[in-house]
């Protein structure tokens, strides 16, 4: 169960990330509602980055956390904000994912 709150903290923390995005795109009223979205995503991603850390060891966590942010983050910003999928940014994703899937072998 700590497992599926981790990811699922892990994918607000990519929700507050492209609200962020959006907000720097936006103006007037809908720049404050895009602001009002990452407050209510940050706070569910740490509220259940803690409930998770409570069984799941910190350091592990917090990896997986950061890791599933960064992934989603990054392709947020090649489908949404028309980033580009240069060759070295998918290596890189692609060792960061076969690394957080090694963290959860690892770990009891």
């Amino acid at each position: 169960m700590n497992w599926i709150l981790l990811i699922i903290a892990g994918l607000f923390e990519v929700a507050f990330a492209a609200c962020l995005g959006k907000a720097k795109q936006a103006s007037g009223i809908q720049k404050i509602y895009w602001y009002i979205a990452f407050a209510v995503c940050l706070f569910v991603s740490m509220y259940l980055l803690i409930k998770a850390t409570q069984e799941i060891p910190i350091g592990t966590a917090y990896a997986v956390w950061t890791g599933i942010g960064a992934v989603g983050t990054v392709l947020v910003g090649i489908l949404v904000f028309k980033e580009p999928p240069t060759f070295w940014r998918m290596f890189f994703i692609s060792t960061l994912i076969a690394s957080i899937v090694g963290l959860k072998i690892v770990s009891n």
